[in-house]
C-alpha cells in the first residue's frame, strides 16, 4: 500500500511540474519613437498632453479586434507600461525629433511654465483587425492661454503587418509607425506657426 501510494504521489508531482513547465509566459512590448537625435535648440516649447485612451484599451494586455464589435483580450501580451503613459512618451519623442528641439515637457506642466505649444490628445481607436492596423486619434494643437486653438482635427491612420501570422511584437512596431506619422502631421501645424510667428516679426 505504501508503494502504490509512493507511486500516486509521484504521477501526481510529475503531472503538476509538466503543467508547470508547459504555461505560457508573458510577453511584454513598449512603443517606440523615431530614433532621429534632436538638436540642442530649446524652441519650441512643447507640452505634450494630456494624451486619453478609451477603456477598452486601459489595461495591460493588448486588445484586438475580431470583427466590428468584438474584442480580443491577449492576455500573455502586455504592455510594459500603461499605454496612455507610452503614446504620451512617443509622441514627446518624435516631436522633438521632428521639430528639433529639446525642450519637451510632460501634462500637466507647472502654471507658471507654460510651453509654447500645447498638444492635446485622444485616441479614439488603436486596433489591430485581421492583418490591418488602424489607429484614429483627435488631437489639438494649442497656445496657453489662447482661447482658439492653432488647429484641431481628427486624423485616421492605417499599417499593413508584415505577415498573417504576425505576433503582438509586430502589433507594437506598426502602432509606433503609426504614431510617428501623426507626429509629423502635429510637427507640420507647429513648425507653420514658428514660420508665421517669424514672418510676423
Amino acid at each position: 500500500m505504501t508503494f502504490h501510494k509512493h507511486t500516486l504521489a509521484c504521477c501526481v508531482l510529475a503531472l503538476l511540474l509538466v503543467g508547470c513547465g508547459s504555461s505560457p509566459r508573458n510577453n511584454y512590448y513598449v512603443l517606440s519613437a523615431e530614433t532621429q537625435a534632436p538638436s540642442g535648440n530649446q524652441e519650441p516649447s512643447l507640452g505634450i498632453g494630456p494624451v486619453e485612451i478609451p477603456e477598452y484599451l486601459n489595461r495591460n494586455s493588448l486588445v484586438y479586434r475580431d470583427g466590428s464589435n468584438q474584442l480580443l483580450i491577449a492576455s500573455f501580451e502586455r504592455w510594459a507600461e500603461p499605454l496612455a503613459d507610452g503614446i504620451q512618451r512617443v509622441l514627446g519623442l518624435n516631436l522633438s525629433a521632428e521639430l528639433g528641439t529639446q525642450n519637451i515637457r510632460p501634462h500637466p506642466w507647472p502654471r507658471d511654465d507654460n510651453p509654447g505649444y500645447a498638444i492635446a490628445l485622444w485616441i479614439l481607436s488603436l486596433d489591430v483587425s485581421g492583418q490591418q492596423a488602424e489607429l484614429v486619434a483627435e488631437w489639438r494643437v494649442s497656445r496657453p492661454g489662447e482661447s482658439s486653438s492653432l488647429a484641431r482635427r481628427i486624423t485616421r491612420l492605417s499599417r499593413k503587418l508584415p505577415a498573417a501570422d504576425w505576433q503582438g511584437d509586430d502589433a507594437a512596431a506598426a502602432y509606433s509607425l503609426l504614431l510617428q506619422s501623426l507626429s509629423a502631421e502635429i510637427a507640420t501645424v507647429i513648425r507653420d506657426a514658428e514660420a508665421d510667428a517669424t514672418a510676423t516679426n
